[in-house]
């Protein structure tokens, strides 16, 4: 039996306790309120952080918002809104902060001297394009500064707004200074509603793929993470489906529910699927040493047991049945000078 005090249209069902907060309100399980989505210009000095995690590939990260309106119940972010005095329930999704000055601090990383241009990952943390983008185009302006510094830059999403910028996409990918990945966990519409119910569709997601792709823009595909007993079902079938529109690679991640994440988590599923809950709860703890989350770097990502070694394998055999023979173009830097100007290196 469903239950009524469901809130649609977003991923936390409650408000979790801040960690960092020394006074906490317990509030009553059967207390729910619908929250309208508020943004909160903030003032940041710098746009470009430094990734120091040991097992991420990527160097530099930026992120125009904070929180995010896309409802993911298993967001790894979560935890970074209680910095701000939030909770990383409700409130994630519902008060967003807004840095419209992303595009001028960018510009100025750019124009340090000295600095030795890497590959940008927008967004690492929190969606680049999500529904707040239509608005604000903070997004768009940052593309459009890379365009125009020849700085390569590699697009991470869940939301087919991405194709509005295929002006700015396609001049960056003619000069091999742009890459995007979609995150698609599923291709279940009706699961796609409940687990990230303001994200694009999975057809609509699908279609970005194709549509990237023939424009020439190099396209991966995130299929994270990978929830076992609800997910973990369709991972052959998603890779066949993004490989036969174009994508050129994928990457996955099994799940982790560290932090306030896991309360959140937790609820959500016990709200949409109550014969499910335990069950899928019981396989995560068994890939996270009988935890739910997992912080120590490496192991986070690879998991542990029967359930996980599953998995992995189920990956590799869509690796070599879908992908083989696929490469991923690195992208360049070597025409990056600082300036906006079109003068060529003296030294490479």
């Amino acid at each position: 039996m469903q239950n009524e005090n469901i809130i649609k249209g977003q991923g936390a069902q409650r408000n979790v306790i801040n960690r960092f907060d020394k006074y906490v309100f317990e509030p009553d399980d059967e207390d729910f309120e619908i929250v309208k989505t508020s943004f909160t210009e903030v003032f940041p000095k710098t746009i470009v952080n430094q990734v120091k995690s040991e097992d991420l590939p990527m160097e530099y990260s930026m992120n125009p918002y904070q929180g995010c309106e896309h409802g993911c119940s298993y967001c790894f972010a979560r935890p970074t809104h209680e910095y701000w005095g939030f909770s990383a329930g409700i409130d994630f999704e519902r008060k967003i902060m807004v840095k419209k000055n992303a595009p001028e601090l960018l510009e100025k990383f750019f124009q340090k001297r000295g600095y030795q241009p890497k590959p940008i990952l927008l967004s690492g943390n929190t969606d680049c394009y999500q529904p707040a983008e239509r608005e604000f185009e903070i997004t768009r302006k940052l593309l459009k500064v890379c365009l125009d510094y020849r700085h390569p830059v590699n697009v991470l999403t869940k939301n087919a707004l991405v194709l509005r910028d295929l002006d700015l996409l396609k001049p960056l990918a003619e000069q091999n200074l742009v890459s995007v990945s979609l995150s698609m966990p599923t291709m279940n519409e009706e699961l796609r509603r409940k687990m990230e119910p303001r994200t694009s569709s999975s057809k609509n997601k699908l279609k970005a793929v194709e549509i990237l792709s023939n424009s020439k823009i190099p396209v991966n595909v995130m299929v994270a993470p990978v929830i076992p007993g609800l997910t973990s079902d369709e991972s052959l079938n998603i890779l066949k489906a993004v490989s036969d529109a174009g994508a050129l690679s994928f990457g996955y991640t099994l799940v982790r529910l560290n932090d306030t994440v896991e309360p959140v988590f937790v609820k959500w599923i016990e709200t949409h699927f109550p014969d499910r809950a335990p069950k899928v709860l019981n396989l995560i703890r068994s890939m996270r040493g009988g935890k739910l989350g997992e912080k120590r770097y490496f192991d986070r990502q690879k998991g542990e047991g029967n359930i996980a070694e599953m998995i992995h394998n189920t990956f590799k055999i869509g690796r070599k049945k879908f992908f083989e023979g696929r490469e991923f173009p690195k992208l360049t830097t070597k025409n990056f000078t600082g300036t906006k100007e079109q003068q060529l290196r003296l030294f490479d």
